[in-house]
């Protein structure tokens, strides 16, 4: 947990709060756990995945779905099949994880206009 030291609070990398921002902070991992909420059943195949993710390179898919995968965030199923099948879906804690995420999302929804209107005063002046 973060600790206080001299009236300040700090968070040492070790501390849950910053393994937890973590997943928020990685641009690919909230927006893979997005789109596997919004998914059939929650579940796809990484092609589906990469096709749905404009701008990933699978390289980057397979990493960060490893690492979620690892957090226990998504599930990998093989299919013993020719050509091999492989499906990701979120398992219970991902899909709470998908929670925030999904509110997150819609606080971005609802505040686009008044975000960007910020960016662009922001740039004309400095501009």
């Amino acid at each position: 947990m973060p600790v206080w030291v001299e009236g300040k609070l700090c968070f040492y990398a070790d501390s849950p709060p910053r393994r937890l921002l973590e997943l928020f902070s990685v641009k690919w991992s909230t927006m893979v756990l997005h789109a596997l909420y919004h998914w059939p059943e929650h579940r796809a195949r990484t092609g589906e995945l990469e096709r749905s993710l404009q701008g990933i390179s699978k390289k980057m898919l397979i990493q960060t779905l490893r690492e979620l995968e690892q957090r226990g965030l998504v599930a990998r199923q093989v299919y013993q099949v020719v050509p091999p099948k492989v499906e990701y879906s979120l398992t219970a804690l991902g899909h709470t994880f998908t929670g925030p995420i999904e509110q997150l999302y819609q606080w971005g929804l609802e505040n686009q206009a008044a975000l960007e209107n910020h960016l662009r005063s922001h740039q004309e002046r400095d501009g």
